[in-house]
């Protein structure tokens, strides 16, 4: 059975990688128009964490591609190797 949310309800939860990186919050996700299907999560990312430092910060906000999602729950889990 597949699990639906409501985006609201994941806006500001915590984006960790599976091997514990605190990558910052939820704030918004990319859609593909064609599609409709969710391609990104957005988050406001963690300043203090010198993993998030070395990845490619846009305008102040970190893209994850949805593929990377492994689980949502308390927190939002991505896969690093796929950031």
């Amino acid at each position: 059975m597949v699990k639906y949310m409501i985006a609201e309800q994941l806006v500001g939860k915590e984006v960790v990688t599976t091997d514990g990186f605190d990558l910052g919050k939820f704030v918004d996700a990319e859609i593909n128009e064609s599609t409709g299907k969710l391609s990104a999560l957005v988050i406001e990312p963690n300043v203090d964490s010198e993993f998030v430092n070395k990845l490619n910060v846009k305008n102040g906000k970190l893209s994850v591609s949805y593929n990377s999602v492994m689980a949502v729950n308390d927190f939002i889990v991505v896969d690093r190797k796929g950031i």
